[in-house]
């Protein structure tokens, strides 16, 4: 069943129930100042840092699900309700949430009273807006009591939700006419603050918790709300919050509108202070000043709205597929914008508390979102790579705030340093700025030590080629792309990290997939070093990546499909002589895609193996047959039920680098085929047993073996988004940079007629018609640019063009 439905027209998920099967959640916010939002305001908000400056709480794993918001009580008569549903849950008599690009709108009606509620983050402002108008539909005078709420956190969102001992004695406010200043720990060494006001003159204010909620009380029935009538407490110690009491007599037919704003503040050391321990609320001032009437915060969202739409139009399609139109043109390159912005950091599933940003999954996101925005990729690159160690390993993950890496998951991930080599070549692809790898970047982030990009990508290179395990095959280390296969770990103490523990240091667990990268993202590295002048070390990585090819066909192949790697004692993994585990689907997909195996034959029956015993309607799973029983030689690949996450569950991840490797085979019915079964558009007519959004991509969703098969969990923070992204835009609708031109090389179903596309590629725009008469599912049989037609499938760059008008013809 469905929950809502898609608005093309306006680019919006229109939610039309609250009780979603989970919570629904959109992203606000475009580059420092974030807000994750429910469709039931539920969420929380913060500056650059999920972890370390968090502005309000949220509590994780709750009951009910999705506590704490920004809330709005409204006491009409006796009856109490909010626009969004929760936390009171009274049944509203109508109700719809329209996630939006960057805004969310909540339009909700009770009692002839309607309320629209729109939230979003302006551009170039540190702070959320959320714009209430209050309409009387009666034919009836109303009295009104509107009271709003958040629960303010202590910064450090870890601190704030273990250090009770001290946390519940350092809560601090400051209340300054309709404006309410949290101020904790701002006396000592902090200098920042967070405000939370609203545009009129208030009846009363809250500003501890207790005194809102009542003793013994919850969210969904405040003692505040229900007597009708503030406190004016003060926070002092224990937990402070932001509510304002407004009265209003609304006449028949009218409305009225308020603007709340929550915002982020930093003062200079020497001018913090206006008066002794009084905060200098200046740059408040000047903030709230920005969004005082309706007129402002109009052209702040029509501003955001118009970023957006510049943003998405540099690769647009029009087909025959309404779902699949939608996906490219909207929901997939704007999940990509979020997880650029996010990484694997803050969500509904995600705390933001510990991941930080990824190393792997930076490199991977950046895949999805360069051609978007390639100044701020460039420097991401320079970001990530800065937090490479001289080796050539890196960190797997860092902080966002501090760009430093962390050693929360430590390092020895050996994957990780080949994606390296992924991005750079991706944006030099993009952008023909080969100017970047003559950037001088620090290893660990000492400029002591700082090196060219290009010398960071040899040492990402050397790294693997000269890591190599008994067979020739590439070390894995702790693990590679996927984190639970820790075949160093042999972990049987519970609660220890499988990620960061090494029980067994063997030196020989090997892993094909990471030998896969080592075939593609080395002819890319190589590439790059011919295209700066240096053929002889292109050639040597030529020759190591052929040697690699053999070692894969050699010491890789398992008679009809890739095995997955050796374990600690040379023992195969992924093998049919496994009693479980017997195929794994990373090394079809990637070793295919890197082009192993396609002229030997080997290619296509690794394929047919994915779909005969992979294959599920749900989507591709990730190993068959399950783990039974947990072995201490694999680590947490076996920890997990059957049919969850890396134990055969359908990771989503990596079901585009199988379709990618279909488009290389030329089976384009195949490929789409995989594409439609974990892109969420396809699967909204399921949503009860889906259950995440259906406007983005889950990491994951239960395999055949789990008894809910075809749940999905951890939406929006997944490399699956860039990954789909790439496998439907450059091979499937086929339109790929490359660093001469952009390619077109289709790769699409048999019974699609053709498309339209508008890529905006180097500043230029590219005006493409493919035609498919034959119904073919691959192969260029002519290529026509300005009216000429010409050979191959590549329309060249040419510095000082314009524009371009290409046909293509299918056959």
């Amino acid at each position: 069943m469905k929950f809502g439905y898609f608005d093309d027209a306006r680019q919006e998920y229109v939610i039309t129930s609250p009780t979603t099967p989970l919570p629904w959640i959109n992203y606000l916010g475009c580059e420092n100042f974030f807000s994750l939002i429910s469709n039931t305001c539920g969420g929380y908000s913060f500056y650059k840092d999920a972890k370390l400056l968090r502005l309000t709480r949220y509590r994780y794993n709750n009951v009910p699900a999705d506590t704490n918001g920004r809330y709005y009580y409204i006491k009409d008569g006796d009856t109490v309700w909010n626009p969004g549903w929760q936390p009171v849950q009274t049944e509203l008599d109508s109700y719809s949430c329209r996630h939006g690009l960057g805004y969310s709108v909540f339009e909700s009606t009770k009692n002839e009273l309607a309320a629209e509620l729109t939230a979003f983050v302006p551009l170039n402002n540190n702070c959320e807006i959320n714009r209430l108008t209050l309409t009387n539909k009666s034919s009836q005078a109303k009295d009104i009591s509107l009271f709003s709420y958040i629960e303010f956190c202590l910064w450090n969102a870890v601190d704030d939700m273990t250090n009770f001992q001290r946390n519940f004695s350092i809560g601090e406010v400051e209340i300054e006419g309709s404006a309410i200043y949290h101020k904790t720990e701002y006396r000592e060494r902090r200098n920042h603050y967070a405000v939370y006001s609203v545009n009129t003159a208030i009846d009363g204010y809250d500003t501890d918790r207790d005194s809102f909620l009542g003793a013994y009380r919850g969210v969904n029935r405040p003692i505040v709300v229900e007597q009708g009538q503030s406190t004016n407490s003060k926070a002092s110690g224990w937990a402070p919050i932001g509510s304002h009491n407004i009265n209003v007599t609304l006449q028949p037919g009218e409305e009225k509108t308020y603007i709340f704003v929550l915002g982020y503040l930093e003062n200079e050391e020497e001018n913090k202070w206006e008066a002794p321990g009084v905060i200098n609320k200046a740059p408040a001032k000047e903030m709230l000043a920005k969004f005082n009437t309706n007129e402002q915060v109009e052209a702040a969202l029509n501003e955001l709205k118009e970023h957006w739409q510049n943003l998405l139009s540099k690769y647009t399609v029009e087909t025959n597929d309404d779902k699949l139109t939608r996906m490219i043109n909207t929901w997939n390159q704007y999940q990509c914008m979020v997880t650029f912005n996010m990484s694997r950091s803050a969500s509904y599933y995600e705390s933001g508390t510990g991941r930080g940003m990824g190393f792997r999954d930076s490199c991977q996101d950046l895949l999805g979102f360069v051609h978007l925005i390639p100044d701020r990729a460039r420097e991401r690159i320079i970001d990530i790579a800065s937090t490479q160690f001289e080796d050539g390993s890196a960190y797997h993950q860092y902080q966002p705030l501090t760009k430093k890496g962390n050693m929360d998951i430590g390092s020895g991930f050996n994957d990780d340093p080949l994606w390296l080599i992924a991005c750079v070549s991706a944006y030099i692809k993009e952008t023909g700025d080969f100017g970047i790898l003559e950037e001088s970047v620090p290893f660990d982030n000492d400029e002591t030590k700082a090196q060219t990009l290009m010398e960071h990508l040899r040492r990402s290179f050397e790294f693997t080629n000269t890591n190599l395990g008994p067979h020739g095959l590439p070390l894995i280390g702790r693990a590679d792309w996927n984190d639970c296969l820790n075949l160093n770990c042999f972990s049987k103490t519970p609660g220890e990290s499988f990620q960061t523990c090494s029980n067994f240091e063997s030196g020989k667990a090997e892993s094909v997939f990471i030998a896969g990268m080592f075939v593609k993202y080395g002819k890319e590295y190589a590439e790059l070093c011919k295209r700066t002048g240096n053929q002889a070390e292109a050639d040597r990585a030529l020759a190591a990546v052929d040697r690699m090819y053999a070692t894969v066909l050699e010491s890789g192949w398992d008679g009809e499909w890739f095995l997955r790697a050796y374990d600690a004692f040379s023992e195969k993994i992924g093998s049919k002589e496994c009693e479980d585990g017997q195929i794994f689907i990373e090394p079809q997909g990637f070793c295919v895609l890197a082009g192993i195996g396609v002229e030997e034959g080997l290619a296509e029956k690794a394929l047919n193996s994915v779909k005969e015993k992979l294959d599920t309607k749900y989507g591709v799973m990730l190993l068959q047959p399950a783990y039974k029983d947990y072995h201490v030689n694999l680590g947490e690949v076996s920890s997990y039920p059957p049919g969850y996450k890396e134990n055969a569950g359908i990771f989503c991840h990596n079901n585009p680098w199988v379709s990618i490797a279909e488009t290389v085979i030329g089976r384009g019915d195949r490929a789409f085929e995989i594409y439609k079964k974990t892109c969420p558009a396809y699967v909204e007519e399921i949503s009860e047993i889906h259950r995440t959004e259906p406007y983005v991509y889950s990491q994951m969703v239960a395999g055949a073996d789990a008894p809910r098969h075809g749940e999905a969990k951890n939406s929006w923070l997944t490399g699956t988004a860039a990954w789909t992204f790439v496998n439907v835009s450059q091979y499937i609708i086929g339109i790929r940079p490359e660093f001469d031109g952009l390619v077109v090389d289709p790769c699409i179903p048999s019974d699609m007629p053709g498309f339209k596309a508008t890529r905006i590629f180097r500043g230029v725009t590219y005006n493409i018609t493919v035609e498919n008469p034959n119904g073919a599912q691959k192969g260029v049989a002519k290529l026509i640019v300005d009216g000429q037609e010409m050979n191959g499938n590549m329309i060249p760059f040419v510095d000082g063009k314009k524009e371009y008008s290409a046909t293509i013809i299918l056959g």
